[in-house]
């Protein structure tokens, strides 16, 4: 059984808030209850005070601890008159047999009033109260107790005349055993799991929000992902929030607009290789149809056209194979530390006679001095100097002129191109590294160019970890500036 992204939202979330809801009820019940018994002991401790009081009277009147130690019943009414609950007299007095001694001349223990009307308490209460008091002599001998007692409990010293007689204490409850008591626990834990359970409802019905809430992203997401799977590129989602949800619709929205900018190339690219081609083979099978039809005979002159139609077409066809083997990385880069200045050196060498027969200035400012180094292919880079300089030739008019120069930097070398007119508007500037693309103004088929020169160029740049710009040149035409990495700075 599959289950949902929201099912699973809501059931994480559901789960989580019934694990806070339980666990802090069942913090609050047992805080409730410590707290509960901290002030329960708290109050009986006020208790010992009085009865600390009327044992020190006692004591003082009696000479001794003889008052309690020999009658019982008196121990327990001065416990009586001790408990903390407002308006609790003392329980009947002891036997008319214990009276006769001693106590009976003993006053109402201190605090008691003897007009005060005379209110029982109950057994079990009495019982609970009384059997954790106890009574230590000054020497901390146990006198009194029902229960053994703790190593350092805590005890109230008793003093007549300034000196310690004994010592007074009660052992704080540890449960809770009073009916009223356990009824006020339950009320409370009832109250407790009520108010959980409408916090727990409340969660559910916020998961359930809040989980739909997150997942409906996530579902126009994966709805665009299948229309942008079938073809469609120009799908788009509506970011509506700026945090990762948000980040990944404007990521998908980006993705989607770069396939669409590449499937607009793609096509573009196989309409300008059809169009590149069909010229060269119209040309050839036009050509051959009129030898055929004895239209033009079989001389030199139409054998030497035939020749460069077929020279165009595999100029085109090797460009089109090194461009698409740069674009997968399948060319094979050799490279090996060189003198950059000598490589150039020796491009310009051969192609200064062609300049010079075309009537154009070819100049150079490439210094003399000791040896630049770059890490690269000298073969590619051969590729990349010819292709500028092709370039300059092909597409300067007569009369023009180039101009190259090279900057060394501590740890870059540039190198620029500079020609003279006809220059590039802007906005065909920055579309020169397009592949097939090409300036109607100043650049067609009869110089043989295909329009991939500068893209072959900005692969093998970037081959090389370097940077390749075009831009205006001073001289009217175009500056195309390439900068390498050094390796000897």
């Amino acid at each position: 059984m599959r289950i949902s992204i929201t099912h699973k939202l809501f059931l994480a979330i559901s789960l989580a808030a019934a694990v806070a809801v339980i666990s802090l009820v069942l913090a609050m019940q047992w805080s409730m209850k410590q707290g509960f018994l901290r002030y329960l002991n708290t109050i009986e401790k006020t208790g010992v005070s009085r009865l600390a009081a009327s044992l020190e009277e006692g004591y003082r009147r009696e000479s001794g601890w003889g008052f309690v130690l020999h009658h019982p019943a008196m121990w327990q009414r001065l416990i009586m008159t001790s408990i903390p609950e407002g308006g609790m007299p003392p329980p009947p007095g002891p036997p008319p047999e214990l009276l006769a001694g001693p106590a009976a001349n003993l006053p109402p223990p201190l605090g008691m009033d003897e007009k005060a009307p005379h209110r029982p308490l109950p057994p079990r209460l009495l019982h609970h109260f009384e059997q954790r008091f106890f009574l230590l002599d000054a020497g901390g001998k146990v006198l009194i107790s029902r229960l053994e007692i703790p190593a350092h409990s805590e005890a109230t010293p008793l003093r007549n005349q300034g000196k310690v007689i004994g010592y007074l204490g009660i052992l704080p409850r540890t449960e809770i055993s009073e009916p009223h008591q356990e009824r006020f626990l339950k009320e409370q834990t009832m109250a407790f799991a009520i108010v959980a359970g409408i916090v727990l409802l409340l969660a559910s019905w916020l998961s359930a929000l809040l989980s739909k809430r997150l997942v409906r992203p996530l579902q126009n997401l994966a709805g665009a992902t299948r229309l942008l799977a079938a073809g469609k590129f120009t799908t788009r989602v509506e970011v509506v929030s700026a945090d990762e949800l948000g980040q990944l619709a404007g990521n998908f929205n980006t993705l989607a607009m770069t396939l669409e900018k590449n499937e607009q190339a793609r096509r573009q690219w196989v309409a300008d290789i059809s169009h590149e081609l069909r010229t060269p083979v119209a040309i050839l099978r036009g050509e051959i149809e009129a030898l055929q039809d004895g239209i033009r005979q079989p001389d030199q002159h139409s054998l030497s056209s035939l020749h460069g139609e077929v020279l165009r077409l595999a100029r085109l066809v090797e460009d089109l194979y090194q461009l698409t083997m740069s674009d997968l990385g399948a060319l094979t880069y050799r490279k090996k530390n060189l003198d950059i200045i000598a490589l150039l050196k020796e491009i310009v060498v051969i192609h200064a006679a062609q300049f010079t027969e075309k009537g154009l200035s070819l100049t150079n400012t490439v210094p003399a001095e000791n040896a630049v180094e770059v890490f690269g292919d000298a073969e590619r880079l051969r590729q990349l100097f010819t292709n500028l300089l092709d370039n300059s030739l092909k597409y300067t008019n007569a009369g023009g002129a180039l101009r190259i120069d090279m900057t060394c930097h501590e740890r870059t070398v540039r190198i620029d191109f500079q020609d003279s007119a006809p220059g590039v508007a802007g906005a065909d500037m920055e579309r020169l590294f397009e592949r097939l693309y090409r300036v109607d103004a100043s650049r067609n088929r009869e110089t043989g160019g295909a329009g991939l020169g500068l893209a072959i160029c900005r692969n093998i740049v970037e081959a090389h970890l370097g940077k390749i710009s075009v831009q205006p040149s001073p001289l009217g035409g175009l500056w195309v500036q390439v900068e390498l990495p050094r390796t000897n700075p």
